[in-house]
């Protein structure tokens, strides 16, 4: 009976790729035979990993830019939602138009479908960790924003934030025009696995660009890590499903597929909404 061989792939156990081909495993009683064998299946087991002289940060993010991002989640208390968009849109249009912040907000949004009560909202900082110091000590002397940080703090139930890099190999998140919705995908891979991440999407989003969907692509540089956020975009939930099932019957997206899925230990989509004063409309 020919042996079912399992594939080690980022310590997970799978079956072959479809259409690959193992050569049958015989018996052997051959001491020395049968330590060439051992050998040989633990060389289908044990991970390899390729030295690497540079950080994953600086092989997969965009060389031409120096631009940092920070996403921001803030749980709303219920009751208070109206009123927290309300100051945010007061507020954060300022700081984004102030040309003596080396910043801009890239979209803000309420979550539709996912964590309810909930604002998302990413920032970009054009020149990296400098910048957002610059911006950070600034906004302390800005009497209006530390009220408004007061304000909010009373409206909150719970935040946290990420700052992340771009892939370069993605879509630059510019403003457009709507109305649309967003879908914000996330992932948390499995750590050491962020470069196979990016060289299966690298060709995964040629797949995603025939509707204009595809915003933007990032992974994470300080907070949960080896975590990668996808922004897109569409008219409405059905065009969202229309498109999604159009790329199954592109030829090479399914075996992508079958290659990051187990990357992942867990994943997470949120359906937004932009707020009247997002760039990303």
């Amino acid at each position: 009976m020919a042996a079912r061989v399992l594939l080690a792939r980022g310590g997970l156990l799978r079956p072959a790729a479809p259409g690959s081909f193992l050569p049958g495993l015989r018996r052997v009683t051959s001491s020395s035979h049968r330590a060439r064998e051992d050998s040989w299946l633990k060389s289908l087991f044990v991970r390899k990993v390729d030295p690497r002289k540079d950080a994953h940060s600086n092989l997969l993010a965009k060389k031409e830019t120096s631009s940092l991002y920070k996403l921001q989640f803030h749980n709303v208390k219920p009751e208070c939602l109206d009123a927290y968009n309300k100051i945010c849109q007061e507020v954060l249009p300022k700081i984004h138009e102030g040309k003596q912040y080396p910043c801009t907000l890239v979209g803000t949004w309420n979550t539709w479908y996912g964590e309810q009560d909930q604002a998302v909202h990413l920032w970009r900082y054009e020149g990296g960790y400098p910048a957002l110091t610059e911006v950070m000590n600034k906004l302390k002397e800005n009497q209006e924003f530390v009220n408004f940080r007061k304000a909010r703090s009373d409206m909150l139930l719970s935040r946290r934030n990420q700052l992340l890099l771009e892939f370069s190999f993605w879509n630059e998140p510019v403003p457009r025009s709507g109305p649309n919705i967003y879908e914000l995908r996330s992932y948390q891979l499995r750590p050491g696995t962020m470069i196979e991440w990016g060289n299966y999407w690298a060709r995964a989003i040629r797949f995603r660009q025939d509707n204009n969907e595809a915003v933007g692509g990032f992974f994470s540089q300080i907070g949960q890590l080896y975590m990668v956020h996808h922004l897109w975009a569409y008219k409405d939930l059905q065009t969202r499903e229309d498109i999604r099932n159009a790329a199954w019957h592109k030829h090479g997206w399914e075996e992508l597929v079958y290659y990051t899925v187990p990357l992942i230990q867990e994943m997470e989509s949120r359906i937004m909404i932009p707020l009247k004063t997002s760039p990303l409309q």
